[in-house]
C-alpha cells in the first residue's frame, strides 16, 4: 500500500508540475520569444495579429466605425435609461455606464471615424495625417494585437511563470529598480512584442494584487519600452536603418539609466506602496530560510498553477479584457489620438513650445536645432511623429538623436498614455506629462554623449 500511495503522490506532483510548465512554455513562446518572419523580428501573437490585419485590412476600418457607433449607442442608452440588463451586469456597467467626459470622447471618436472613413468634414479631422492615422494605422493594430493578447495573456500570468521568474530575479530588480522580480516579464513582453502588451500585463497584475500602486505606476511608465520591431521601423523611417545596432544599444543604455532614476524621484516615488483595495496584497516575496530561489520559485509556480482560475473563467476574463479594450479604449484612441495629431499637424503649438529648447540643443552642438526642437515634444502625442517629422532633417547625427529620444520618452498619449489613464493604476494626465519631461531631461544628454563621442566621433 505504501508503494502504491508513494507512486500516486509522485504522479500527482508530476501532473501539478506540468500544469505550470506547459501553459507557461506556450506563453513564453507566444509573448517573449523573438522570431523572424518575412525579414522582420516579431513574436507569436504578433504573427497572429499581423495575419488577421493583413487578411481583413480592407474590412477593419469599416468594422471599427460600426463598433464605435455601437459603443456610443449603448453608452447613451445606459446613461439615459439605465436598463437592468446593463446596470445589473458589473462588466457591461463598467464599460457602458460612464461620465460626461467618457460620453464626449466616445461621440468624438465615432465622428472622427466617420469623417476619416468617408473623407468628409473639415480636412484637419478627416485628413490621412490625423483622423486617417488613428482609423487606418493605430486602431487596427490595437484591435488585432489586443484580440490575441487579451485572450492568450493568462498563459503568461496565470500559471506560475511570474512567480518563478520573480523569485529568480528579485535580488536584481529590487535593488536596481525598486521593483519585484516578476516585473521583468512585463519588460520582456514590451521588448519583444509591444509597449501596450507590457502595460496590459501590468494592469492585470495590479488588479490582481501583485503590484503596489507605486510599482504598477513605475512599471507602466518606465518599463513599457518600445519593441525591437517598432524600433527598427522608427530607424528606417527616419533614415538611419544602417545604424540600427548602435542605435538600439543607445536606446537600451538610456532607458536603463532612466529606469534606475525614475522610481526614486517624484511623482513616481510618492505613489503609495499599497495594493489595489478591492483585492489587497496577493504576493509575498520572502524566501524561507534554507530554501534556494529556484526551489522557492518552483514551489510558488506549481502552487499558482494548481490553485488558479478554471479554464472557463480564464476564457471569460480574456474575452472581457478584449471587449473592454475594444469598446472602452479604442474610442479614446480615436478621439484623443486625433486631437493630439491635429495639434501636431495643423497648429504651431509644439513649434511654439519648443522655442526654449533650441538654445539647449545648440549648446549640445546638435545640427538643425530649430527644426529638431519640435520633435522633442511632439512625441508626447504619438511616438511615431518624431520619426515622420525628423525624416526631413539632413543631419544623420540629429536624426539619430531624435529617433533615440522618441523611443526613450516612452509616454505617448495616442496609445500608452490612454491605456494607463483608463486603467486602475493611479497615474494622472499631469503625472504622465511630468514623467515625459523627466525622461526627456534624463535620456537626452545620454543619447547626445553617445552620439557625439562614440557613434559619430
Amino acid at each position: 500500500m505504501t508503494t502504491v500511495k508513494g507512486q500516486e503522490t509522485v504522479k500527482v506532483k508530476s501532473l501539478n508540475a506540468w500544469k505550470f510548465i506547459i501553459p507557461s512554455l506556450i506563453g513564453v513562446l507566444l509573448f517573449l520569444v523573438p522570431i523572424k518572419v518575412n525579414g522582420e523580428i516579431t513574436i507569436g501573437i504578433g504573427v497572429l495579429a499581423s495575419s488577421l490585419l493583413t487578411t481583413f485590412k480592407n474590412q477593419i476600418p469599416a468594422f471599427l466605425v460600426i463598433m464605435l457607433g455601437v459603443t456610443v449607442f449603448f453608452t447613451l442608452f445606459a446613461v439615459v435609461l439605465k436598463p437592468k440588463f446593463i446596470m445589473n451586469q458589473p462588466f457591461f456597467k463598467s464599460v457602458f455606464y460612464t461620465g460626461p467626459f467618457g460620453i464626449t470622447m466616445r461621440i468624438i471618436g465615432f465622428l472622427v471615424g466617420v469623417m476619416a472613413f468617408y473623407n468628409i468634414g473639415p480636412e484637419f479631422i478627416s485628413s490621412r495625417n490625423t483622423g486617417g492615422v488613428v482609423l487606418y494605422d493605430l486602431a487596427p493594430v490595437l484591435l488585432t494585437w489586443f484580440l490575441f493578447a487579451g485572450i492568450l495573456l493568462p498563459l503568461l500570468v496565470e500559471f506560475g511563470l511570474m512567480e518563478f521568474v520573480g523569485s529568480l530575479l528579485q535580488k536584481v530588480m529590487r535593488p536596481l529598480f525598486t521593483l519585484p522580480g516578476r516585473s521583468s516579464i512585463d519588460t520582456m513582453a514590451s521588448w519583444m512584442g509591444a509597449g501596450t502588451v507590457g502595460v496590459l500585463v501590468t494592469m492585470k497584475q495590479y488588479d490582481q494584487g501583485y503590484y503596489t500602486k507605486r510599482e504598477a505606476a513605475v512599471i507602466a511608465t518606465t518599463f513599457s519600452i518600445a519593441s525591437v520591431a517598432f524600433s527598427l521601423v522608427i530607424a528606417q523611417v527616419i533614415g538611419i536603418g544602417h545604424l540600427f545596432i548602435p542605435f538600439y544599444i543607445t536606446v537600451t543604455v538610456a532607458s536603463i539609466v532612466a529606469a534606475i532614476i525614475m522610481p526614486r524621484i517624484p511623482p513616481l516615488s510618492r505613489k503609495a506602496d499599497t495594493y489595489y483595495e478591492p483585492v489587497g496584497q496577493q504576493i509575498d516575496e520572502t524566501t524561507p530560510d534554507g530554501v534556494s530561489a529556484i526551489q522557492w520559485g518552483w514551489q510558488q509556480a506549481v502552487e499558482k498553477a494548481n490553485t488558479g482560475k478554471s479554464p472557463k473563467r480564464l476564457i471569460q476574463d480574456g474575452v472581457e479584457t478584449v471587449l473592454d479594450i475594444w469598446l472602452g479604449l479604442i474610442p479614446l484612441v480615436m478621439s484623443l489620438g486625433a486631437i493630439a495629431l491635429i495639434l501636431a499637424e495643423f497648429t504651431p503649438v509644439f513649434q511654439i513650445m519648443s522655442y526654449p529648447i533650441v538654445p539647449l540643443l545648440e549648446w549640445m552642438r546638435i545640427p538643425e536645432a530649430t527644426s529638431a526642437a519640435p520633435t522633442m515634444l511632439v512625441g508626447f502625442a504619438d511616438m511615431f511623429l518624431p520619426a515622420v517629422i525628423g525624416s526631413g532633417l539632413e543631419s544623420e547625427l540629429t536624426k539619430f538623436i531624435v529617433a533615440a529620444l522618441s523611443l526613450t520618452q516612452l509616454v505617448y498619449m495616442s496609445e500608452i498614455g490612454i491605456l494607463i489613464l483608463r486603467s486602475n493604476i493611479p497615474v494622472s494626465f499631469l503625472d504622465l506629462l511630468i514623467i515625459f519631461i523627466q525622461r526627456t531631461v534624463i535620456t537626452l544628454p545620454i543619447i547626445v554623449i553617445i552620439a557625439h563621442f562614440i557613434i559619430f566621433r
